[in-house]
């Protein structure tokens, strides 16, 4: 089902998951990754653990929402 595919794939939570990556997108372009990583380190550092793995989601999820090929099943 995913032979050509060689990305993680990312569990969506929730709708702010999902928000907060167009976010970046519409604000970053090809750079939203590089941002919400540096989100990422920044809780890390303040020692927000929620905030950083919701922050690594998001920079995961930003890659296949700018693709152009569809991952997963279609509904």
């Amino acid at each position: 089902m995913f032979d050509d595919f060689d990305g993680p794939l990312v569990h969506v939570a929730d709708r702010d998951t999902y928000d907060g990556a167009t976010d970046l997108i519409a604000s970053f372009g090809s750079a939203a990754d590089i941002e919400a990583a540096a989100r990422a380190d920044a809780c890390r550092e303040m020692g927000n653990v929620l905030q950083f793995a919701r922050w690594r989601q998001i920079e995961r999820l930003i890659p296949l929402l700018m693709g152009e090929e569809v991952i997963g099943t279609l509904h």
